[in-house]
């Protein structure tokens, strides 16, 4: 777990950056400068990408991680790369003369309910490919254990990109349309830089005879396209169908909700980056003890790093939204029911690498897609019923569901277990957390009481997780942390 715990702790730290950013961007930003309607415009539009980003990509980003380490000789190596730079152009080429050709008709449809989008559409395939590409690229570097700048790129430099974007509509120098169309430029720049990164950390030979094994990447690849876009849909489907029934604008009060809810996700974000490529090779391995070891570690170290960010920010949401508009107040319910589904994903630890990496991945994929037609159905009947939170409400649902299905599946076919006694007493603390601090606030000012609040929360909560010893993994990692503080 060294390297998990090490490489771990520095994505997590450019990833909080990058939330930082992030969340001025959101929170500020967005909403005074670029305004309800064009802020829940670019939402729609990246969300639409996103969920026709694993179809663009060919699900060649968890192929690579699979098989890479199943190759001996670099001769192989250049053989499998390159195949695997091809393959999503057999998708992404075909998709993008069909957005030309047929722009009009599929722009009327998706623009029906908000007449807005219609000059935009063009950018989703587009910002579609850059984040398939992107995803590639840092697959190649995860493969190699050099996640980091991985992180920084999609975490830090997309965000100050887009800030710096956001001030070019402050000062007037371009206008909120023009912002939005900007967009792609910015995506394709970070695409080109994880690029270079990845040739960097590892240089290859294009190579066109293709791997031997290149039927079973193949058709792993079919199956992990049907895997991601499950994975993309419960994540962005929502904010997708919000333009067909209700209006934009309240795309732009979901998004603020649901970035706060998706703080929660950064610790598991974080590990998921150098566990993953650790889990495949020890599944590759048969190394199942010290696999079962892993998935209990990463369990518990999620659960205790992500609920106390989960208890944070609920205990300081009312203070949150007194910085925002009125108006987005409306989002509060959202973020508690996202964030109760944010953290049920995180305590499954490294479940979803476990599954992809198994024999088993076909029959969860076909699992997921009974989910996912699920998530479209309470969508359709929950947004037009009760907006913003019906489409919460559908979301938790289905992730609930999903995230229940895989660890039952896990647990019956692979013998693997994720839970302890000391999830139940992590558990029980972060309950005890919420009850203590949600109910009262310091009559200041929202920035010192949240900054006062979150002290209070984070002494008491991980105090006694730390004294319980309920992860030994976060206990070693304070543990160093007062050892380097007692030598300065």
């Amino acid at each position: 777990m060294g390297i998990v715990i090490k490489q771990s702790i520095s994505n997590t730290v450019i990833t909080y950056v990058g939330f930082a950013i992030g969340a001025a961007n959101t929170l500020f930003m967005y909403p005074h400068i670029l305004g309800k309607d064009f802020y829940g415009l670019t939402g729609y539009v990246l969300s639409a990408a996103n969920v026709i980003m694993p179809l663009m990509a060919f699900g060649v980003h968890n192929t690579l991680v699979k098989f890479f380490s199943g190759y001996r000789s670099e001769q192989e190596k250049d053989r499998f790369l390159t195949y695997l730079l091809l393959l999503p152009l057999l998708v992404a080429v075909p998709l993008l003369i069909l957005s030309l050709v047929f722009y009009e008709p599929v722009a009327a449809l998706l623009s029906k309910k908000n007449p807005i989008i219609f000059d935009y559409c063009w950018q989703i395939p587009l910002i579609g490919l850059f984040m398939a590409y992107f995803e590639i690229f840092y697959a190649w570097v995860k493969v190699h254990l050099k996640s980091v700048f991985g992180s920084f790129a999609r975490e830090i430099l997309l965000r100050l990109l887009i800030t710096a974007g956001l001030f070019t509509v402050f000062f007037k120098w371009i206008s909120a349309g023009t912002f939005v169309n900007l967009t792609v430029l910015i995506y394709g720049v970070i695409t080109i830089v994880m690029g270079i990164s990845a040739f960097k950390v590892r240089q290859f030979k294009a190579d066109l005879r293709f791997p031997e094994n290149r039927k079973a990447v193949f058709n792993y690849s079919i199956y992990i396209i049907l895997s991601g876009s499950i994975a993309n849909m419960l994540l962005d489907l929502d904010k997708f169908m919000m333009g067909f029934y209700i209006h934009i604008d309240n795309i732009a009060f979901y998004n603020v909700a649901i970035f706060i809810a998706t703080v929660i996700s950064v610790p598991s974000r974080a590990m998921h980056q150098i566990a993953y490529p650790i889990t495949a090779k020890l599944m590759a391995e048969d190394k199942y003890i010290e696999l079962n070891e892993l998935y209990k570690k990463t369990s518990i170290s999620l659960q205790l790093v992500g609920g106390l960010v989960f208890v944070g920010i609920l205990v300081n949401i009312k203070q949150v939204y007194l910085l925002l508009p009125a108006e987005y107040g409306q989002g509060m319910f959202t973020v508690f029911v996202i964030g109760l589904s944010k953290y049920l994903d995180l305590i499954l630890g490294n479940n979803n690498a476990i599954i992809f990496n198994s024999k088993y991945y076909r029959a969860v994929l076909l699992l997921g897609l009974l989910l996912a037609a699920l998530m479209i159905g309470l969508n359709m009947f929950l947004i037009p019923k009760m907006g913003i939170d019906g489409a919460a409400l559908a979301t938790l649902a289905s992730i609930a569901l999903y995230s229940l299905s895989k660890l039952l599946f896990v647990v019956f076919k692979m013998k693997l277990y994720p839970f302890s006694k000391q999830t139940l007493y992590s558990f029980a603390i972060l309950t005890a957390t919420f009850c203590m601090f949600y109910y009262w606030d310091f009559p200041f000012h929202p920035i010192p009481n949240i900054a006062l609040k979150s002290i209070l929360v984070t002494v008491f909560f991980i105090g006694i997780n730390y004294w319980l010893r309920i992860s030994p993994d976060v206990n070693s990692v304070i543990d160093k942390g007062f050892a380097l503080l007692r030598r300065k």
